[in-house]
């Protein structure tokens, strides 16, 4: 299969690539995904769509596709009822004025007025009112004025702005227009009826600069008269925005938008591979352009060919196959070893841009940092390089909400050339289909077509030796795993010496359980071959057998577990052998999954999910190329977890991968080890049902907070007059409680995010805990998440 040499790396082979043991079964031909391949899933856009939405950078776990800030926190303002009293008081006093004014029981109402016009207007006194039409029509201007301030008076003293845009313009359109519309009706009303002072004070002033000659045409009167009906609707216009929805109603909103992209032509868009172009590539990029546009391109293959063009930089030989090849098949360069395009179906929401898979939302709940709630949350790589710890009691739904998103982001990734993903499961899980992989191995089926190497791919005794003693007596207390992989070494290297390839599971039983009929051959053919240091090592197996903390025993016991006739086809070595070797996932975006029989073999599926645990990490920490993003996924690590794995799972985030380990609670992890394992991984995640043991465990690890809390006392009131002491009687009588005040105590105290309590009995069903770490060492507080949200 041609990939341009995208994926082609150092030191990686045909004899890397995992093989099947016997004939693979035929495959099916790779999905055609032209002309129209899936869509990013979980969005009704297209790709061209999905490309220009923002993405903004936000804190870890922000769903960063079309995020949108929240506003800042308002403090808490005036409740409803209070707002309509105050509206309600204001409208009254405000009436009651004008009634007292009209009326004329308002005092030296017209002092001011005469100390601005000429005295002969009036009539003499203070109460004296207009003695010429001047006088008259100066008051009707100036009653005009004052009834402007009033309402203007009573709409701040009622705080109207207020309950419009809380009632109101908080609606949005079309509610906003239309209660404006009607408000601006029923101003035209009273302005026409003159129940408001509007109409005649304005011809006076026209009358007053212009003549009054003026009204003489009837054209200029219909004209005053326009003026004054806009002049009225003007400001309810503007708060109610007319302008956006009378466009949208007459067509003319569309217009705008269709000229938008060509108001900027040169503004470089994400669908014209604006990289491409800089770098000289035009015809690349106008070839991947055009595929986005015609829709034969899906979110895959823009990721894909987005990180083949960023590996490629630095190689000008890969560049031109590169270009040569989108040239060629358009959208479908730079393929997968696999040809997939696409996984056969998706049950999360990815955005392979940011790399990220969206678990559900924020809460809105207080233990939430008030900008964080209604936000998405996410994983990625960044986080995922930290590794996470998942507990839950069965049916949580770590399997559903967890682990199967993120095994199909990691599979997603790897299509696209940037990561690995090893899912380990037991047989018949929830973690996605068959054709959603490149290798299933199916321990203990005669039908898989694939082994496993129980030796981790080395050819080096003492690396195998290390890691299988890890694997099978790891979990032993009382045994040291490193006297362990000391008696497995004296085991491998004179077999491996003699065979040329390490034991198959019987053989190493028989030679780690002493039996003397094989370990006497072993002798002969060392002898014969002249392998002399390898004798030694043997002969040192052979005096230290049976002494006090021999660890052969308890090896030989564990290897009996692997020593079945359903395994007997899983665990072959020598040339024709071809097991899978998780070495492979050293420079191949690869997606294995691995089905343990838990059902059958418990123990077994358990030592098995150790070994691998241990291969992962040895084989992640020792790789030289580290630029692809491998990650080891546990769907249950119970008994699998010790001293050495919690090491190597610490070591991971700084050689780009990462595990997840999900258990049912802490106590299936050794008690020596809890306080460990929570500080080697930096994501924690506690689902509802946890127990308040395991609460406890997560409450020390998040730590405290500082919060500010206000203590209310209640003290009573003693009265020293009579006539206060009656009224406070008077009040205990009626209220049937004493008279007393309330003292505020506000203060900083320290307390846990959460605590085990409200870990174990306050979180609700389909809901988790989730704290995030990036590799960078940003990190996130607790969050309470809504799964489905």
């Amino acid at each position: 299969m041609d990939t341009e040499g995208t994926y082609d790396a150092r030191g990686t082979g045909a004899d890397r690539v995992p093989r099947p043991a016997g004939p693979p079964p035929a495959a099916p031909p790779p999905p055609s995904y032209a002309p129209h391949p899936r869509r990013p899933a979980g969005e009704g856009a297209g790709v061209e769509e999905w490309l220009r939405t923002p993405r903004p950078v936000a804190e870890p776990g922000v769903w960063r596709y079309g995020h949108t800030p929240r506003p800042p926190e308002k403090p808490e303002g005036v409740s409803d009822r209070s707002l309509l009293v105050g509206v309600l008081i204001s409208v009254l006093s405000g009436l009651l004025l004008w009634s007292l004014w009209r009326n004329g029981y308002i005092p030296y109402r017209l002092v001011p007025l005469k100390l601005f016009t000429p005295g002969d207007w009036w009539y003499a006194g203070t109460f004296g009112g207009p003695r010429t039409i001047e006088g008259a029509d100066a008051l009707t201007v100036y009653e005009a004025v004052l009834f402007g301030l009033l309402v203007y008076g009573c709409g701040r003293l009622g705080n109207w702005s207020e309950i419009f845009r809380r009632h109101v313009a908080g609606r949005g359109q079309p509610f906003l227009a239309l209660a404006t519309a009607a408000g601006g009706a029923l101003a035209e009303l009273l302005v026409w009826k003159d129940g408001v002072p509007v109409v005649r004070p304005v011809l006076i002033l026209v009358a007053s600069v212009a003549g009054g000659e003026i009204y003489q045409s009837q054209t200029v009167v219909n004209v005053i008269y326009t003026v004054i009906a806009l002049g009225v609707l003007w400001p309810f216009a503007r708060l109610g925005h007319w302008r956006a929805p009378a466009a949208q109603w007459f067509g003319k909103g569309a217009a705008p938008a269709a000229q938008a992209p060509s108001a900027q032509p040169d503004a470089p868009i994400p669908e014209q591979w604006p990289e491409l172009r800089a770098a000289g590539r035009t015809d690349a990029a106008e070839a991947l352009t055009a595929e986005v546009r015609t829709g034969r391109m899906n979110d895959v293959d823009v990721a894909r060919l987005r990180h083949a063009w960023t590996v490629g930089r630095g190689h000008p030989e890969r560049l031109a196959a590169l270009s040569e090849a989108v040239l060629r098949t358009g959208g479908a360069a730079a393929l997968h070893p696999s040809g997939a395009r696409d996984l056969p179906r998706r049950t999360a929401r990815h955005d392979l841009l940011t790399g990220q898979v969206r678990l559900g939302s924020c809460a809105d709940d207080p233990h939430n940092p008030y900008a964080r709630r209604g936000s998405g949350i996410a994983l990625e790589p960044a986080l995922l390089g930290t590794s996470l710890l998942a507990v839950g009691p069965p049916g949580a739904g770590k399997s559903a909400r967890l682990v199967r998103p993120v095994v199909e982001s990691l599979a997603l990734q790897a299509l696209a050339g940037r990561a690995a993903v090893l899912a380990v499961g037991g047989a018949g899980g929830d973690l996605g289909p068959d054709d959603a992989f490149d290798v299933v191995v199916r321990i203990g089926d005669p039908s898989s077509a694939y082994d496993f190497d129980l030796y981790g791919g080395t050819t080096d005794p003492d690396e195998a030796a290390s890691v299988l003693a890890e694997g099978l007596v790891g979990d032993v207390a009382h045994l040291d795993s490193r006297r362990a992989a000391t008696v497995l070494a004296q085991v491998l290297g004179p077999y491996r010496a003699v065979h040329g390839c390490f034991p198959e599971v019987s053989a190493l039983r028989e030679l780690v359980d002493g039996d003397l009929a094989a370990v006497d051959a072993l002798r002969e053919a060392l002898g014969a071959g002249g392998h002399q240091a390898m004798l030694r090592e043997l002969d040192a197996l052979t005096r230290q057998k049976g002494g006090a903390g021999d660890p052969g025993p308890a090896l030989a016991d564990r290897i009996a577990l692997l020593d079945r006739p359903a395994f007997a086809p899983f665990f072959a070595t020598g040339e024709e052998a071809r097991p899978f070797s998780l070495r492979s996932l050293e420079h191949l975006p690869l997606r294995v999954r691995i089905d343990l029989p838990e059902r059958a073999h418990a123990e077994a599926s358990r030592l098995l999910t150790r070994l691998v645990l241990a291969q992962f990490t040895a084989i992640a920490a020792a790789r030289t190329d580290r630029s692809l993003f491998v990650c080891l996924v546990l769907d249950d690590a119970t008994r699998t977890i010790t001293a050495e794995t919690v090491r190597g799972i610490r070591r991971l985030r700084s050689v780009n991968a990462g595990a997840v380990l999900t258990l049912r609670t802490v106590d299936d992890v050794p008690e020596v080890l809890h306080t460990p394992l929570l500080g080697a991984v930096g994501c924690c995640m506690a689902f509802n049902g946890v127990t308040t043991w395991d609460g406890k465990r997560f409450a020390e690890a998040w730590g405290k907070e500082w919060v500010e809390t206000r203590e209310v006392a209640q003290h009573a009131v003693f009265a020293d007059q009579p006539f206060t002491r009656a009224l406070h009687g008077l009040r205990k009588l009626v209220t049937g409680k004493a008279v007393t005040r309330d003292a505020v105590t506000v203060r900083q105290v320290e307390r846990e995010r959460w605590s085990a309590s409200a870990l174990a009995y306050e979180l609700p069903a389909g809901h988790a805990v989730l704290s995030l770490t990036t590799v960078d060492g940003e990190h996130a507080p607790p969050l309470l998440v809504d799964l489905g949200g």
